[in-house]
């Protein structure tokens, strides 16, 4: 117990895969530990693994319907394995929710919900710590079809969403400590970037902690993230983007497609499963137009999937490209996209606009996507509902790969 009494901070590093472009990290689980590679869903309302394929443990439990846990979950549904014999991941008079992945746009309605043992990296804020062992981790079981998409060897996903049983409200609640994260993706897949729990935030060298922009996150009411049909509040990250700036200059855009309406469509999503961030087409259009005609003196060349607006880059520098700000609760609070997380390379002579047109009936209408976030510490305080965020830290002289891992001795 004197481990939980003075644990106050989590770390876990991330990686980028290089084929898939998802951001990695490993979990211990089970007893005996294995190590688990999941795959960051930053909304995802749940760590969810394949309990089909070689999940063994003497430490499992399944949920029952009626306990604290499942009403801590507001779980779909109550019911017996369908099976003959229960078995991990199907047992009678169990609990069930919908565990998703993002990247095949997959639901899955019979995710029965355990507990088991997790292994998690601990740190004093300012070095690596021990890993700590939390006994009862509430996660959900999926069949094998659901890692389809998934990278190489990767289990599941790990749900870090607004919800009561995704990690960091779990890491919270047991450890009692504040229902903070803070996310810094490395844009690099030979560093990694990281994920921090609770107080104890370490430095990529330099504090950048004192310079975030702070904006409320904003409530979806219905539960895009999970079963819309629940009506349940979403899992997911939303911020209230009032209008955008290219080079400084506003571009004309549909309101109404920036509010959530009554059925929960519209709106700015925050979220790791996009690789590149997504702007309905109206949207979409209007901004790639007004990007294009303050780079006028650069050569177009043929569009490179996914990406639609594409240049040649002997003609265009990295640090002369529009700026594209998202504003905020007002003109003077804004994130602002640099050249670094506007520009994808895609060889060696061609740069793209790392943005993807979403078409035109999106749940949301902006979503920001994993390589926009990368190189920018983003800060989640759930307990006051707001997001911290500190823009490139590049303009720091530092990344997010630049964080110590090196246990103190």
């Amino acid at each position: 117990m004197s481990n939980y009494a003075a644990t106050k901070a989590f770390i876990l590093p991330v990686t980028k895969d290089s084929s898939t472009l998802q951001y990695i990290t490993q979990i211990g689980q089970r007893t005996p530990l294995v190590p688990i590679k999941l795959t960051i869903h930053l909304g995802g309302q749940t760590l969810w693994v394949d309990c089909e394929n070689g999940y063994v443990s003497s430490t499992y439990q399944p949920l029952l319907c009626g306990s604290t846990q499942c009403t801590i979950a507001k779980v779909d549904t109550c019911a017996n394995c369908s099976t003959s014999a229960p078995k991990i991941g199907c047992n009678d008079n169990a609990c069930y929710n919908t565990p998703e992945n993002p990247f095949i746009k997959t639901l899955y309605s019979g995710g029965q919900l355990n507990e088991d043992v997790l292994s998690i990296q601990s740190t004093d804020g300012s070095n690596p710590g021990k890993f700590v062992k939390i006994p009862n981790f509430v996660f959900t079981c999926a069949p094998t079809f659901l890692t389809g998409g998934l990278a190489s060897e990767v289990k599941g996903t790990v749900g870090l969403g607004r919800n009561r049983i995704a990690l960091p409200s779990q890491l919270a609640e047991i450890f009692s400590f504040p229902r903070k994260f803070a996310v810094c993706l490395s844009s690099s897949t030979q560093s990694s970037g990281v994920i921090f729990f609770g107080d104890g935030m370490m430095l990529p060298k330099i504090d950048v902690s004192k310079d975030l922009i702070f904006t409320l996150l904003i409530t979806n009411p219905f539960g895009t993230g999970s079963v819309p049909s629940l009506k349940e509040p979403s899992s997911e990250y939303y911020i209230g983007v009032k209008s955008i700036r290219v080079n400084g200059k506003p571009v004309t855009i549909n309101k109404k497609l920036l509010g959530v309406d009554k059925s929960g469509n519209g709106g700015t999503k925050i979220s790791t499963g996009s690789p590149y961030s997504m702007l309905e087409s109206s949207i979409y259009d209007v901004v790639t137009k007004a990007f294009i005609d303050e780079l006028s003196n650069t050569t177009r060349v043929a569009a490179v999937a996914p990406f639609e607006t594409c240049f040649s880059s002997k003609s265009v520098g990295r640090p002369a490209v529009p700026t594209i700000d998202l504003v905020l609760q007002t003109t003077r609070v804004y994130w602002r996209i640099f050249g670094a997380n506007s520009m994808v390379k895609v060889s060696q002579d061609v740069i793209c606009l790392g943005f993807v047109n979403g078409g035109i009936k999106r749940t949301a209408s902006i979503v920001i996507g994993g390589y926009q976030l990368e190189d920018n510490l983003l800060h989640f305080d759930l307990a006051r509902s707001t997001l911290g965020f500190s823009s490139s830290l590049l303009f720091h002289q530092t990344t997010c790969a630049n964080f110590n891992f090196t246990t103190k001795a």
